[in-house]
């Protein structure tokens, strides 16, 4: 046990991703109450759970039967794993694709106690369990020939889909930034806005008292110049509508630029593909501190 060729280690690792995402969509789509083609790739595949596997098997290596250390490692190996991949994944595509930091005991929300104590009885369990009979199959049933050709072919779909599915992800990741980016000018437009209704009530009033003032102090001598009223008041009227203009004026170029906005997020979510799409709907737990209130957007347009 444990000592095989390249191919064999391959044909190992793509049963174990293709198992990790059995395991991941029925039990996601359980908790969400709908399928969900769960993972990063198109394939029926998580490759977190290949190598978590993977490094499973070379690690309990040297401890045949020692199962409290098997234990161990099998709680350090994988958790190791799984924070660097969380922490680069979000690095590179603006977005974790798994969250703990609603788990009590985690680090950073990219592993946690009860993650990485289930990754111990995994280990527990797939090496003295589940990996024996996986492994009989694939020495002693799978024809060498047929598994080199199998094993390359899924290689080449494997490697093919990683690249579109990691391109798909950064246009994810781009998209977030530039909705994050129009959130903010929106929200600062709503803003001026309000600032412009508040000073186009005070501007007005102030208008209006000062005008008011001049037409009270023309009344005092109405008998010696009625013609001061007039124009006192004409000044009212003349006074409140340059306020009007001015404001008017600025609240329209305000509602041309809130358009404008609107329009780009419309094209941002009228642009992703149906793969763009599949990505978020396949990692609903997927969160981002930096660009959450885009992704919960994003989210609930293609939900």
């Amino acid at each position: 046990m444990y000592y095989y060729n390249w191919n064999q280690w391959l044909t190992f690792f793509f049963i174990y991703c293709f198992l990790g995402w059995v395991w991941e969509s029925c039990f996601v789509s359980v908790k969400s109450r709908r399928w969900v083609n769960r993972g990063f790739l198109r394939m029926p595949m998580l490759p977190i759970y290949g190598f978590g596997a993977i490094i499973m098997l070379l690690i309990t290596l040297p401890f045949p039967g020692n199962y409290p250390v098997q234990f161990c490692l099998g709680v350090i190996g994988p958790t190791i794993l799984e924070y660097i991949t969380g922490w680069g994944m979000e690095k590179i595509f603006k977005m974790r694709y798994w969250d703990y930091s609603n788990q009590k005991f985690n680090i950073n929300g990219y592993i946690c106690l009860s993650s990485s104590i289930a990754w111990g009885f995994f280990t527990i369990i797939m090496t003295h369990f589940l990996h024996p009979p996986i492994e009989n199959l694939v020495i002693n049933y799978i024809n060498p020939i047929a598994d080199y050709i199998l094993v390359v072919g899924i290689s080449i779909l494997f490697i093919i889909d990683t690249v579109q599915s990691a391109r798909a992800a950064l246009d994810v990741g781009k998209a977030l930034e530039k909705m994050t980016e129009i959130r903010a000018q929106l929200d600062d437009i709503q803003v001026q806005i309000s600032l412009l209704k508040a000073e186009t009530a005070q501007r007005m009033e102030e208008k209006r008292e000062a005008a008011i003032d001049r037409m009270y102090a023309a009344t005092d001598k109405v008998h010696e110049a009625t013609d001061r009223v007039h124009a006192a008041t004409d000044k009212v009227h003349e006074a409140t509508n340059n306020v009007k203009e001015d404001i008017a004026y600025r609240m329209t170029a305000l509602a041309e630029r809130l358009n404008e906005l609107n329009a780009t997020k419309a094209t941002i979510s009228e642009g992703m593909s149906k793969f763009h799409r599949g990505l978020l709907r396949g990692n609903p737990t997927a969160a981002s501190k930096k660009f959450g209130t885009a992704l919960k957007e994003l989210k609930e347009i293609f939900r």
